[in-house]
Parts: C-alpha cells; structure tokens; sequence
C-alpha cells in the first residue's frame, strides 16, 4: 500500500492542489508566502459547524468592518455579535472576542501550536490549522473533510467518534515537513469537492490508487459511524408586540444558549408546547397558526407564533421598525420567525 511512503501521496495531492485548489478570501495561492494570521484564525473559527458557502460574506463583511485583530479586539461586544448573527453556536462569537483582545494586548498571534492552544476558543484542530496554514509549521490538520479521506485511504474500521487517535496518527504519517498548510489546505479541498460522503468522485482523485477503500469496492462504508441518538423535541412560544410598525425586541440572558443575543421575546421552552405562558407583559395575544421549526446541537425546537397590537405607550425595550428587522442582527431561529410573522400578520 502507498501509504507506506507517505511522500508519494504527499507529492500527489499537492500536485492536484496546485491545479484545483479553491479560490477562498482567506487563503493565499498554493505555494505563495502565508497568508495574514488575522485572516486564517478568523475564518478558522467561523467555519466550525458551518459551511464555505455560509461564511464567504460573512467573512467578507467583517473584514471590511474589522480590518486587524486590533480593530475587532475594539469593537463593542454588541456589534460583534449582531454581526456574527446567521452563523450560529454563539459561544464561538464571544471566544473570538475575547481571544482578539488576547492577541491585540500580546502584540500579535503565537506562531506555535502550544501558544495558539492557549487563545480563548482555540482548541487543538484550530491550533494546528492556525500553525501549518499561517506560519507554515508542520502540523498535523485534521478536520472532518480530511478524516474523511484518510479513513478511506487506510480503510480505518474503528467507527468514529473513538477512531480520531488513529484518523490522526494516519494523517500525521503522510503530513509533508514542508508545504504542511497547503497539504492540508489540499485534504480539506480534497474531500470537499472529490472525496464526498456520498458518491465520492474516485476517478477524479489523486489518492485513487493508495486509497483501500476504493480497493475495497465501498468507498463509502469509510469512515465507519455508529447510529446517532435522535434528538430530544422541545417547544416554546416566540411574542411579536407591533406598535405603529416597530416590534419588541430584547436581549436574552448573557449566559446560556444564545447568550447576549438581540431576540424576540419568548416563554419557556419545554417538553410540551407552553402556548402563552410568560409573555413579556399582558395583551391580547392572538395565536398564529404558523409555527417555525429550529434544530440545535442538542435538540430541535418548534415555536408556536403569538402576536399582539400594543395601544399608547409599550413597555421599555428596543422597539425595532418591521422594515429594518434583518439588519437587527437576530439569530437564525429568531429570525426565521420574525420572517414567518411578517408573511402572516395580521
């Protein structure tokens, strides 16, 4: 098997990389000096758990607005997080605050992955992208894209999750000491656009002939998963106060599942739909008959809509035209209900 001279499938896929690689606004050109370690952190952390296609203007337009790590490390939390909005898992959004402040106040990024592991948000597969991608380190890069095609090059039976140490210590056997960020930069592209998780372009791959799994007739029985646990249901109530085309809006609890985040009011979610229990204050809240469905990590929800027409004076709160709600920086389960209610309003 080839993956005993780790050289030849380094050489290989480094070759096709320098023919294919994608055209990305955080990379530099395979082969060229590394990119601004601003950029590379930056789109590191935003595409965890979120796609390239999701992250493109997201990263465009905060790059333009922030244009350093000194610049986003002064932006007022708020800002950052309304602007982050979309791009869900929060957490990640006040890590990169607190991490650019981390890296303003120090003069600039570690250039190792020991140092990087020691930014707020920053763990050990973001550390070695970092390191191999920004400063050209050897470091071993494993994301799901690259444990993918590894899995499949040495056929690793061992189901995921427990199969990581050996996903990594294959990855590490064919890691290049030079080129290390374009070779990862390469697996990443590699089972992007070839190495699919369904109906992988064998023909088309560099790594055909060192690859067990097309050997075997079932590339895609790699990597091995055990079935996932289907998730807990939950339900809740989103509250739409209307006052002379403004809406309420509030700011939910710095702590928890969307901490910080600009909302829509809502009651409790639980087990069993709440109806109009804990409205933000008394009305004649009327019930639409829409409802919007939202998965999480941990569990889906389905939120009933309620709305209401506020006379006079409303409560104190941020009241928001219904014209300017996409630019109220709301998370992706809120603003899927604002646009459900704004189509069915009374």
């Amino acid at each position: 098997m080839s993956a005993k001279h780790p050289s030849t499938i380094a050489a290989r896929l480094l070759a096709w990389y320098d023919a294919h690689a994608r055209d990305l606004p955080w990379r530099a050109a395979p082969g060229t000096n590394a990119p601004d370690p601003y950029r590379v952190w930056l789109s590191e952390i935003m595409l965890q758990q979120t796609t390239v296609a999701a992250v493109r203007p997201k990263f465009a337009a905060f790059v333009a607005r922030w244009p350093s790590v000194e610049a986003l490390a002064a932006a007022p939390e708020a800002d950052l997080m309304a602007a982050w909005a979309g791009l869900g898992y929060y957490a990640r959004a006040r890590n990169l605050h607190a991490c650019a402040r981390t890296v303003a106040e120090r003069g600039g990024f570690p250039d190792t992955e020991e140092g990087l592991r020691a930014l707020p948000g920053v763990g050990a597969y973001t550390a070695a992208a970092i390191a191999a991608i920004a400063f050209g380190a050897r470091a071993v890069v494993v994301d799901a894209n690259v444990a993918r095609v590894v899995a499949r090059v040495f056929a690793i039976s061992r189901p995921l999750p427990g199969a990581m140490p050996d996903l990594r210590d294959a990855t590490d056997r064919i890691t290049p000491d030079t080129r290390s960020g374009d070779f990862a930069q390469a697996m990443m592209d590699l089972g992007s656009s070839v190495c699919t998780p369904r109906a992988p372009h064998c023909l088309a791959c560099p790594l055909a002939e060192d690859c067990a799994a097309y050997r075997s007739g079932d590339p895609e029985g790699f990597p091995i998963k055990l079935a996932k646990a289907a998730k807990p249901q939950r339900h809740g109530t989103i509250f739409w106060a209307e006052q002379e085309g403004r809406v309420l809006l509030v700011r939910r609890p710095p702590r928890g599942l969307l901490g910080g985040m600009r909302a829509l009011p809502t009651g409790p979610w639980a087990d069993t739909p709440p109806a109009l229990a804990d409205p933000p204050f008394a009305a004649a809240w009327q019930m639409l008959p829409e409802t919007v469905s939202h998965t999480f990590t941990h569990f889906r929800l389905e939120l009933a809509l309620a709305v209401a027409r506020v006379d006079g004076h409303g409560p104190i709160g941020e009241w928001w035209s219904v014209t300017e709600m996409d630019s109220a920086g709301l998370p992706t389960v809120f603003a899927k209900a604002a646009t459900a209610i704004r189509r069915a309003r009374w």
